[in-house]
């Protein structure tokens, strides 16, 4: 089977991007999609993401992780779609995409940088020493100090293969504060099972989780510095909720290809 995709990333996470408005590759399986994800023997992501026909949207947007599951909610694939259905003219600079947990605006502020409205987050949940709250996907969030120096796929493993959270899965977010306006940010993300460049989900857990703790001083809006690039949170707080709540961040094609499966 030949297979059309093109790649894109955004602040260092990768995605293999199929235009399947048609159903052509609807019937890729599991194992087929985490070899496109291989960096060895496939083109190398971590994730695929589907473009199909939605008579509720512009597009549906269906997201598999690199294992080759269908996952959760992805905010970098999310910006990186939009980016994408831009390119091949489905939609103009402004769209509302359908995803796993609902409906979503974006606006291309440019054709490399999205801004994304995400769902409202109504509950987080204290822990021990960490927050835990679902941004489309569920987040441990935890403050640390020496960010640079943590083995973010050891200790990330721990959390999400303990007890509470292995049978679900959960992703890891540690964070180190910069300022009350800049927070540095390392994430373990389930189904890659590794620590990537940035996860754009994972970005907003940490900027709500870190207002929640008093460490933006009542500011709403934050830079989550990845190891991938920078990618900007803001929201509003009201009633203990948070709503109003928007993912920024660049969306960058990469290549074009074809591979044969």
């Amino acid at each position: 089977m030949k297979i059309s995709f093109d790649k894109y990333q955004g602040a260092g996470n990768d995605f293999i991007m199929l235009d399947n408005r048609s159903g052509v590759y609807s019937s890729l399986s599991q194992l087929q999609l985490k070899k496109l994800c291989d960096r060895n023997y496939g083109i190398g992501a971590d994730g695929v993401i589907l473009v199909e026909t939605t008579t509720e949207a512009d597009f549906e947007m269906l997201y598999y992780n690199s294992d080759g599951n269908p996952s959760s909610l992805c905010g970098n694939g999310s910006r990186c779609t939009v980016a994408f259905a831009n390119r091949y003219q489905i939609i103009g600079t402004k769209t509302t995409f359908k995803a796993i947990d609902g409906l979503h605006e974006a606006q291309l502020l440019s054709p490399s940088q999205v801004r994304l409205h995400m769902q409202d987050v109504l509950q987080l949940d204290l822990q021990k020493e960490a927050v835990v709250l679902d941004t489309g996907s569920p987040h441990y969030v935890q403050l640390v100090e020496d960010l640079s120096l943590m083995d973010v796929k050891k200790e990330g493993a721990d959390i999400r293969y303990s007890d509470t959270y292995a049978a679900a899965g959960i992703n890891v977010n540690f964070i180190e504060k910069i300022s009350h306006t800049r927070f540095a940010i390392r994430t373990y993300e389930r189904g890659v099972e590794n620590e990537t460049l940035a996860c754009g989900t994972g970005a907003v857990a940490g900027a709500l989780a870190m207002h929640h703790f008093g460490e933006t001083k009542g500011v709403q809006q934050v830079e989550m510095i990845t190891l991938g690039g920078v990618l900007k949170v803001e929201f509003d707080f009201h009633d203990d909720q948070y709503n109003k709540i928007y993912l920024e961040g660049p969306a960058t094609f990469v290549f074009s290809g074809s591979i044969f499966l």
